[in-house]
């Protein structure tokens, strides 16, 4: 996977330090701790490790999705290889004023897309929660189909999965 995506309207870069603030605002709104979870980044500090321990893992991706024209960060596109899953695991997650204006599917199309080329990913999973629909929308207009529920760190969730054609 690139550093760096460009779209029609959106850059996509990895994440790093310089996206300290953004990441700390993200991850503190109601959205993120209700459908994502609170990873507990109550200040600045908290913030740049969490930013680093990303950096150091070789098995999670973060871009920060951003606006092309004035770099405004929307939210963030993420492909993470976790220990309980076999294939890798798209996610997304934006700012609530940037929603419903097509941003995190452009940005998700992207990433899906560069990631089905590569020959070391057959198939791509992704997981939510149940009453999270929006996700889901945007799952299904991804041409993601559910798979079946899972429990997860003690939550139930709903797995998804879309397979490189010709697999």
């Amino acid at each position: 996977m690139l550093d760096h995506y460009i779209t029609q309207r959106l850059s996509l870069d990895s994440v790093s330090a310089h996206h300290l603030d953004f990441i700390f605002e993200l991850v503190n709104t109601p959205e993120w701790v209700r459908f994502i979870g609170n990873r507990n980044v109550t200040d600045k500090q908290e913030a740049r490790y969490y930013i680093q321990k990303i950096i150091d893992n070789p098995h999670i991706f973060y871009w920060v999705v951003s606006l092309k024209e004035d770099q405004v960060p929307l939210g963030i596109v993420t492909f993470i290889k976790r220990e309980y899953f076999e294939h890798f695991d798209l996610g997304f997650a934006f700012l609530k004023r940037f929603t419903g204006k097509g941003y995190a599917y452009e940005a998700a199309k992207t990433i899906l897309g560069q990631a089905l080329e590569d020959p070391k990913h057959s198939r791509i999973l992704a997981t939510t929660l149940e009453d999270n629909h929006h996700s889901i929308a945007l799952l299904k207009k991804l041409n993601f189909g559910f798979e079946k529920k899972i429990h997860e760190e003690d939550e139930e969730l709903l797995m998804y999965a879309i397979d490189k054609p010709g697999q």
